[in-house]
């Protein structure tokens, strides 16, 4: 038994010193959002504005969430010239999504394409950048809607011919619904504001989240080609694209950058089945990219290897003391005091700071993610870890599409349309009754017309 208690003790507190000196650096190079004259200087240049592609994969989509998604595209702020490619991705719902099409296929800035089959959120992706020519490259998922100003505030940072990709900062549109939603728009604020903005420190985002990722298209030529064909043991490999793609840009040696202010509200789990086949397939992809990520090290700062060492050993270290203090509980009946009050004290230290830096009281709340971590989380990393070759998105069905569809469809603009009329997609949506679900948005009314600002408090 004091093999186990020793096992469990030294354990976690090498955790402790590990996860002390990682967030204490982290908390050091996290920077503050760039200040209002810094964009006002970018602002006022006199370089014309490049032309930006926005590609929004869709599958299955709700047809109201995909209307606001499209809402906010067309209401965006930016004065370049932007062009919004919806790639339809083989969705089985086609006829439900059918209004919203017909609707934005009449906006000279929006083309839609219908892919015959569903061949995966990847290469619907690739089939928009292939049918484009913008200088820059917006993904956007179909169930996120961003700040009138993202495309503007993305641009700008876009600016340096060094950065090949930049990603804004990602709330949970339907925070208020569930605890779980809590939990996980905090979760998404840590990891935003601590861990990709001390990344940022060096220009090495390691991964440009899906939801709302810009790319260079000059990069993405010279990448495209290796991001199609990634493979995994001889399997295609087709989620965790997005971390893919940035650790690509890293290695082609493009710098990858955080925009804190380009807010962008993307729907979250609501309850814990759909949250864990999420973890599952992003743990997944974290693996099977993290290999390719150590060849980058010794060209970047010493903090990315700090980085990626507290990110996978601080783990594994937390998993050995609390696997080793459950045996010393269930064998010898004795409790694991050290073990225990060492993770509480970590777990309130972290809370509590990140209270103080976001200014929130809430974040004292994030204590309840340390049991789900030890519990389920890390229980769900070592299964991922030894069912990596599995591909399964877990959350998507094949559509059924007609085998005498052969090649993709593309709606093009037949009419102008301005944005002052956009405030009618969603009522023509619900008169057509194609969706009788309430959109899963912070504030329960559509953001069709009303302040879209609402989804971003």
């Amino acid at each position: 038994m004091d093999i186990l208690a020793t096992t469990s003790a030294v354990a976690v507190s090498s955790y402790a010193l590990l996860s002390t000196i990682y967030k204490s650096a982290q908390a050091l190079y996290a920077r503050p959002a760039m200040n209002s004259s810094q964009q006002d200087n970018l602002g006022r240049s006199e370089a014309p504005l490049p032309s930006v592609d926005v590609i929004v994969p869709c599958f299955n989509e709700d047809p109201i969430t995909l209307a606001e998604c499209l809402e906010s595209l067309a209401s965006q702020d930016y004065t370049g010239k932007m062009q919004v490619y919806v790639v339809d991705d083989g969705s089985a719902n086609r006829d439900l999504v059918a209004p919203v099409h017909k609707i934005y296929a009449n906006d000279p800035r929006f083309s839609i394409i219908l892919l015959a089959n569903n061949v995966g959120k990847r290469k619907a992706q690739i089939a928009a950048i292939r049918s484009s020519s913008g200088d820059l490259v917006l993904n956007v998922d179909s169930d996120t809607i961003l700040a009138a100003d993202v495309v503007a505030k993305l641009v700008l940072k876009m600016h340096d011919p060094q950065v090949g990709a930049a990603m804004g900062q990602l709330i949970a549109s339907n925070r208020s619904e569930t605890w779980l939603t809590r939990l996980i728009d905090m979760e998404y604020w840590l990891a935003c504001n601590e861990e990709r903005a001390a990344q940022a420190r060096f220009g090495a985002v390691m991964c440009c989240c899906g939801p709302c990722a810009m790319y260079r298209r000059s990069a993405l030529a010279l990448l495209l080609d290796q991001y199609e064909a990634q493979f995994f043991r001889g399997k295609p490999s087709d989620f965790g694209e997005d971390r893919h793609l940035t650790i690509l840009m890293l290695k082609a040696g493009f710098r990858t950058e955080y925009v804190p202010d380009a807010i962008a509200a993307t729907v979250v789990p609501d309850s814990l089945g759909p949250y864990l086949r999420q973890q599952l397939r992003w743990a997944r992809s974290t693996f099977r990219d993290t290999f390719l990520a150590l060849r980058l090290l010794p060209e970047l700062d010493g903090y990315l290897t700090l980085d990626v060492i507290g990110q996978n050993l601080g783990p594994l270290l937390l998993a050995l003391s609390s696997l080793a203090a459950l045996a010393q509980l269930v064998i010898g009946g004795s409790v694991p005091w050290w073990t225990g009050l060492t993770i509480a004290a970590m777990t309130m230290v972290r809370c509590s700071v990140a209270s103080l830096r976001a200014r929130e009281v809430r974040f004292l709340g994030f204590s309840l993610h340390t049991p789900i971590n030890i519990f389920l989380l890390l229980p769900l990393k070592a299964y991922a870890l030894c069912t990596l070759s599995n591909s399964d998105w877990l959350s998507r069905k094949v559509a059924n599409v007609s085998e005498g569809e052969k090649e993709p469809v593309i709606l093009q603009p037949s009419a102008g349309r301005s944005p002052a009329s956009m405030g009618g997609v969603c009522s023509t949506i619900r008169k057509t009754g194609v969706s009788q679900r309430p959109s899963s948005l912070a504030a329960k009314k559509s953001v069709c017309g009303r302040d879209r600002s609402t989804a971003f408090k």
